[in-house]
C-alpha cells in the first residue's frame, strides 16, 4: 500500500508547501492538489513549489480535465513540470466537475477524455500527435512521459481506465463499492489484453484519527455531498439496475448543491448525508479502525490510499498517521 495526500489550493501557499514537505517526510509518497481554476489558486505554480521543496515526493493533479485547459497546454505544463521535478509528475486526469459546472458547463464525454489521453502521452513523450487536423509536437519535452490516472465511478469511464491507464482514482472508501468499480476495470484491462495486476487502484477520502466518531463525522460529511454530484450525473445516464443501490441511494434527499461552497467542511452541501453513508465513505474512529479499513481495502484491489487532507487539523493528522498507521504498512 502507498500513501498519499491530496490539498485543497484555498491555504495559504506557504502552509501548502509545509504541509508537503511534512508528507514527505512522515512518509507519504505522493502529493496531489485539486486543479478547480475559479474556485481556487492555479494549481499549477504550486505544483512547481512543491516540486521545488520535495525529493522523492510523486506529484500531480487530483484532478483536471481536457476542457478547461487544451490539451496541449496541460501536456507542455506536465513536460515542464517533469523537468522541473525530474520526472515525478502524475497526470491525474477524469471528465470534470467542479472546474467545469461552477461556470455552468457539462463534462466531456468519455471518448473526448480518452482523445486527450493519447494525445498528452505522445506530446510529452515529444512524439508528433494529432491534433485538430493538424500535426502538433514538444519537439522539447525530454523529461519522460507522466503516469496517467483517471478518475471516475461509471462502468464506461471505468473500462476506459482499464484499457489505457496507469492508474485509476475512486473517490472513496467503501470496499464494497470499490469492489464493484474495479470490475470494470478488470473488464477493459482483459478486453485490452493488459495485465490488470500493473494498475495502480486509488481510494481517494478523508479521515479524522479520534475515539470521537461523531466529531469526526462532522469534520469528514462534506465528502459524501461532493461525490454525490457524479453519482447524480450517473443516474442520468444509466439504467438503475445498472448501478449498485448502495451508490445511488443516498442521493433521494439531495438538494441543489452550491459549487460555491465545494469541499467546505461546514457548507449546508452536507446536509442531506447520513452518519451510515459519512462512516461508509470515508475512514473515522481510532487508528486501529484506520488500520482495518486500508485492510480491507486492499483485498479488494486498492494499491494507493490517497487522504484528502482537506478536514482542519492538517499538520496533526499527518503526524498521526506517521506515528500510527503508515508503520503497519511500510
Amino acid at each position: 500500500m502507498r500513501f498519499g495526500i491530496t490539498i485543497k489550493p484555498d491555504m495559504t501557499i506557504d502552509r501548502i508547501v509545509a504541509l508537503t514537505r511534512q508528507a514527505e517526510a512522515s512518509g507519504f509518497e505522493y502529493g496531489w492538489i485539486f486543479d478547480s481554476h475559479v474556485l481556487w489558486v492555479e494549481p499549477y505554480p504550486v505544483l512547481t513549489l512543491m516540486a521545488t521543496n520535495t525529493k522523492r515526493m510523486r506529484l500531480g493533479t487530483c484532478v483536471t480535465n481536457p476542457a478547461t485547459r487544451d490539451i496541449t497546454v496541460t501536456s507542455s505544463l506536465f513536460a515542464t513540470l517533469n523537468l522541473i521535478s525530474n520526472g515525478r509528475m502524475q497526470l491525474g486526469i477524469g471528465r470534470g466537475d467542479s472546474s467545469r459546472r461552477v461556470l455552468g458547463k457539462k463534462p466531456v464525454t468519455s471518448a473526448q477524455l480518452e482523445d486527450a489521453i493519447k494525445a498528452f502521452r505522445n506530446l510529452t513523450g515529444g512524439k508528433e500527435t494529432e491534433y485538430e487536423g493538424l500535426t502538433a509536437r514538444l519537439t522539447w519535452a525530454t523529461g519522460g512521459v507522466p503516469p496517467v490516472w483517471v478518475a471516475g465511478y461509471g462502468p464506461k469511464v471505468l473500462e476506459l481506465a482499464g484499457r489505457i491507464a496507469d492508474g485509476v482514482i475512486l473517490q472513496f472508501a467503501d470496499p464494497d463499492l470499490i469492489a464493484w468499480c474495479v470490475s470494470f476495470v478488470r473488464k477493459g484491462a482483459e478486453a485490452a489484453g493488459r495485465d490488470f495486476g500493473k494498475i495502480e487502484i486509488m481510494s481517494a477520502a478523508p479521515v479524522w484519527v479520534s475515539d470521537d466518531i461523531k466529531v469526526g463525522r462532522e469534520h469528514v460529511r462534506w465528502f459524501p455531498a461532493l461525490v454525490s454530484n457524479h453519482v447524480v450525473d450517473l443516474v442520468s445516464r444509466y439504467k438503475p439496475e445498472e448501478l449498485p443501490p448502495a451508490l445511488t441511494s443516498y442521493i433521494r434527499n439531495r438538494g441543489e448543491y452550491d459549487y460555491l461552497h465545494h469541499c467546505e467542511v461546514d457548507s449546508s452541501n452536507r446536509d442531506f448525508v447520513s452518519d451510515e453513508v459519512t462512516d461508509r465513505f470515508c475512514l473515522l474512529g481510532p487508528a486501529e479502525a484506520h488500520k482495518e479499513k486500508i485492510r480491507a481495502l486492499a483485498r479488494v484491489g486498492v494499491t494507493h490510499f490517497n487522504i484528502y487532507l482537506m478536514c482542519g487539523d492538517e499538520e496533526d493528522t499527518l503526524e498521526k498517521y506517521k506515528k500510527e498507521v503508515l508503520p503497519a504498512f511500510h
